[in-house]
């Protein structure tokens, strides 16, 4: 298959997902009525609740599985994701002590969750890696994955202390620690995308830089990469990605691991093609997981997390073993 084609396969898989989420829920409403403003009742239940909701949920699986991508690429390791790394875990701690303190500012408006979500998922990386390499200066996918459970676990203690110490706020906070896009609405979608375009900008400049330092830093300076400014804006663009995810959405597992590695599968390994086509999978992957999670017990709704987790938990276990069989 040529590339274009995998595009035009990607895209189009997409947008019938969509098209599925938007029609298919408690009212059944025809995709072909999305313009229709006579049936008030449909207009109001696609625009003001499916319409956004779809959206919200394709821009958290986008960044999700982008940011998956480039931390893969850059640590050469194929279980890095901001998941396993315990970048999800920062930026959840950012975004709930901006709940749970109640942190407002006139500057960031309705940025401010958004932002502490990215302070906090920058603060877990650079944590993260510098123990690793504190262990051991080969960062071995071991020493990193230990290391993510490690800051992942006291982050989370943090979280659980917050929770235990919280009132009113108890609610809003394990709800949204659930993971879910469920009535958030259009204020959400325009928290996040601001900062998923410039997060998906920084890493996609460094798609070359990635392809070349998966021979090696050494090669890559060879042919010319700067590699420390290269690691500094795919760190902080992943960590804008994860940060602004999170924080709309709460804890989404494993996406940032599934879709980089069944699109490295599929498509090939070339980043210049991995980033945007991961982008593109990922987003389908949240919008199905979502309207499973809606659908599948209803009335009852699922949080999206327990869906990506049955996904994803069978499928690390998978990369995993096939790793240490082939090092053994």
């Amino acid at each position: 298959m040529k590339m274009m084609g995998k595009y035009v396969l990607s895209i189009t898989v997409l947008l019938i997902s969509m098209a599925l989420a938007m029609s298919i829920g408690s009212v059944h409403i025809p995709i072909s009525t999305i313009w229709d403003t006579t049936d008030e009742s449909n207009y109001n239940i696609l625009w003001s609740i499916r319409v956004p909701r779809v959206l919200l949920a394709a821009l958290v699986g986008a960044s999700l599985a982008m940011a998956g991508a480039a931390f893969q690429g850059l640590l050469k390791n194929p279980l890095a994701d901001p998941y396993t790394l315990g970048v999800s875990s920062g930026a959840s701690l950012g975004a709930v002590a901006t709940i749970y303190f109640g942190f407002s500012s006139s500057i960031l408006g309705i940025f401010t969750l958004p932002v502490f979500g990215m302070i906090g998922a920058a603060i877990s990386l650079v944590v993260v890696l510098s123990f690793a390499k504190l262990v051991d200066r080969t960062m071995k996918m071991e020493t990193l994955i230990l290391s993510g459970i490690i800051v992942s676990s006291f982050l989370s203690s943090i979280i659980s202390l917050m929770i235990a110490l919280t009132g009113e706020e108890i609610r809003q906070i394990v709800t949204w620690l659930m993971g879910s896009v469920s009535m958030r609405g259009w204020p959400y979608v325009q928290m996040i995308w601001p900062f998923m375009l410039v997060g998906a900008i920084l890493v996609w400049l460094n798609r070359r830089e990635l392809n070349a330092m998966l021979f090696g830093e050494e090669r890559a300076r060879y042919l010319g990469v700067n590699v420390k400014r290269s690691k500094w804006m795919i760190m902080i663009g992943g960590a804008m990605l994860t940060g602004s995810a999170v924080a709309v959405s709460g804890t989404i597992a494993f996406v940032g691991l599934v879709v980089p590695h069944m699109t490295r599968m599929l498509f090939g390994s070339d980043h210049r093609h991995l980033l945007p086509l991961s982008l593109i999978n990922g987003a389908t992957l949240l919008v199905l997981c979502d309207l499973i999670a809606r659908t599948i017990i209803a009335p009852t709704e699922l949080p999206i997390g327990v869906i990506t987790s049955f996904i994803g938990a069978p499928v690390f276990s998978y990369i995993f073993f096939k790793q240490r069989k082939r090092k053994a």
